[in-house]
């Protein structure tokens, strides 16, 4: 029993570590950047309080286990945004491999079961092929659409994002897990892009 505490602490501690992850993405006010700990707490939010935005047979109580996961590989790997062009580039062969890795290590410091069933989680939200990973990964493109409206464009700005970028990188993900949440926030964003 102390070894499975031990190592259920141990990976705890080590997901601390996402709080210090700095992301892109503003809070909302604007006043400094959020960290990927932050970011995970605020999606599971989305999926409680967005439910009803999730398609048939979407279980909101696994959609938010994944999404207090997704994340953990920053820890190794770092915040890598969607828009930038600096770096590593999101979705590339790299970042896969690096965020593998690190998914390998922190997961690994759990006990065998339970390591196992978080990465399944996790590489189910990678993969976005089931209802609950689709619906879990378009909440995880809303979030920071919402973040970037609420602080007058914030990463929109400093990467040049156009409005054509933001539908090709961001909305086809959300209208794919939230189709009417896409067809909303479509309508926020036009005016930040009509200046």
């Amino acid at each position: 029993m102390s070894d499975r505490l031990e190592q259920q602490f141990a990976f705890l501690n080590e997901a601390d570590r996402l709080k210090s992850v700095l992301r892109a993405t503003t809070l909302v006010d604007g006043s400094r950047p959020e960290n990927s700990g932050e970011h995970s707490w605020h999606l599971a939010l989305y999926a409680l309080v967005l439910a009803d935005q999730a398609g048939p047979g979407v279980d909101i109580n696994r959609v938010i286990r994944m999404l207090l996961v997704h994340d953990l590989v920053e820890i190794d790997v770092g915040d890598v945004p969607i828009h930038s062009a600096n770096g590593l580039a999101h979705g590339s062969v790299e970042t896969v491999a690096a965020e593998a890795k690190a998914a390998d290590r922190i997961f690994g410091l759990l006990p065998r079961d339970l390591g196992h069933n978080l990465r399944a989680l996790w590489e189910e939200f990678e993969a976005a092929e089931t209802p609950d990973a689709i619906f879990a990964k378009s909440l995880d493109r809303v979030q920071p659409v919402m973040a970037n409206l609420m602080s007058g464009g914030g990463t929109w700005t400093t990467y040049n994002v156009t409005a054509e970028q933001l539908e090709s990188r961001v909305g086809v993900k959300i209208a794919k897990g939230a189709p009417r949440l896409w067809n909303w926030i479509k309508g926020q964003t036009a005016a930040f892009f009509a200046r």
